[in-house]
């Protein structure tokens, strides 16, 4: 009997546990890892003036976020690199009502070592290894997927083993900037980032879907003063300038 009431004893806390909420002046961001860059920067800004509020960010493909906020994971923050999972969080009932809204667009563009050869979708089955986030759960990825679609390559590039899968868009990035891939598809804001990799060419807007990235407060933000003033903060004009800088378009 006394075994039983400690085990029990036992349980209650560990629920309990899961149910503290956030600390006093701490904000949870969950953001597409092609935002870090823009977050960090923005964070760095926010902290300027808020210096008692404690940001921790969360970077991952748009996919795995949603899946770790819908399991339960604290966020009080969700900025994905695709409207596609957003909607499933609000479908969910995730997402805090009236907070959804465009943060920014980007573009999508191939990068790889000059002098391979490629200037067009219509040149990439000429490589042999051409890397990509994986379209099951990386935005950056799924749109490469529809371009490629859209010129008849990707079943066929799949099938032959000349494509790489990435568990998100940076890891593509390093594969082509390391020379472990002839080439991959970024967005417009990694490929600033790359060392020796160069743009190639630049994907036609029309063969893939305008990259948005929604943003939008969690049920779980609720009552968070902190995490309502760093989303009024990045959601404002005044972040226009440094999105600009770090090449996104603004919403």
């Amino acid at each position: 009997m006394g075994l039983r009431f400690k085990f029990n004893v036992f349980v209650v806390f560990v629920v309990l546990g899961f149910c503290v909420p956030a600390q006093a002046g701490q904000v949870r961001v969950s953001a597409a890892k092609s935002m870090s860059d823009l977050c960090n920067s923005l964070i760095v800004l926010f902290q300027t003036a808020h210096r008692d509020v404690k940001i921790v960010p969360n970077f991952a493909s748009s996919g795995a976020l949603a899946k770790q906020i819908e399991q339960g994971a604290p966020a009080d923050i969700y900025i994905s690199a695709n409207p596609k999972w957003m909607a499933h969080l609000v479908g969910m009932g995730k997402v805090k009502v009236g907070t959804e809204k465009v943060f920014a667009h980007n573009a999508l563009v191939f990068v790889g070592k000059p002098g391979t050869g490629v200037h067009g979708m219509n040149d990439l089955q000429k490589l042999a290894r051409v890397a990509l986030g994986s379209p099951g759960s990386v935005p950056a990825g799924q749109y490469a997927k529809q371009a490629m679609d859209k010129v008849g390559v990707y079943d066929g590039m799949l099938k032959k083993g000349q494509l790489v899968m990435a568990k998100d868009v940076r890891q593509a990035l390093i594969y082509a900037d390391r020379g472990e891939a002839d080439g991959a598809f970024v967005y417009k804001t990694d490929a600033m980032l790359a060392v020796s990799a160069k743009v190639l060419f630049e994907v036609p807007i029309e063969f893939y879907g305008r990259v948005t990235y929604p943003v939008a407060m969690t049920r779980e933000s609720e009552g968070n003063a902190d995490a309502k003033l760093f989303y009024d903060y990045i959601v404002s004009e005044a972040v226009h300038p440094e999105m600009i800088r770090l090449g996104f378009s603004l919403p």
